[in-house]
């Protein structure tokens, strides 16, 4: 039986990164008023249902066919993930002329902080599943 990283675990990661995101920009919104995008809470609740559900797709157990579709599960959420922020930075752009150099800027710090995020969370969860697999084939040696 394949080992996967647990949906239900990284969820809750996102979710609690999601929190500490949102109060720093409201810090942020009230430190700095004038630097500040009125829309930054708006950015970070984007991201962590976007990082949710681009994360589901990527997890997902397809009847055991996870390990061997992995790759292209990966590749598929990082294209839906792209083509929604493109989507919603170019809407929110359009629709708000006078904000839209902060909002652009804060876009994407706040994109590459839950890319870096996603990417060590996922490669420490491999770590750690390699280790547990190597242990259960090698019981005898101890990491």
């Amino acid at each position: 039986m394949s080992q996967k990283i647990p949906i239900k675990k990284f969820s809750f990661r996102i979710l609690v990164f999601s929190a500490i995101m949102a109060g720093l920009t409201v810090l942020f919104q009230w430190l700095c008023p004038s630097y500040a995008s009125p829309a930054l809470p708006f950015i970070v609740l984007f991201f962590c249902i976007i990082t949710l559900f681009t994360i589901f797709i990527v997890l997902r157990d397809d009847k055991g066919k996870a390990e061997k579709h992995f790759v292209s599960n990966y590749m598929l959420s990082r294209i839906i993930k792209i083509f929604s922020c493109l989507l919603f930075l170019t809407l929110y752009v359009l629709l708000n002329k006078a904000d839209s150099i902060k909002f652009a800027i804060a876009f994407m710090v706040i994109y590459f902080l839950y890319s870096t995020f996603e990417v060590i969370v996922l490669r420490k969860e491999a770590a750690d599943m390699d280790a547990k697999t190597d242990t259960k084939k090698n019981p005898s040696e101890k990491n």
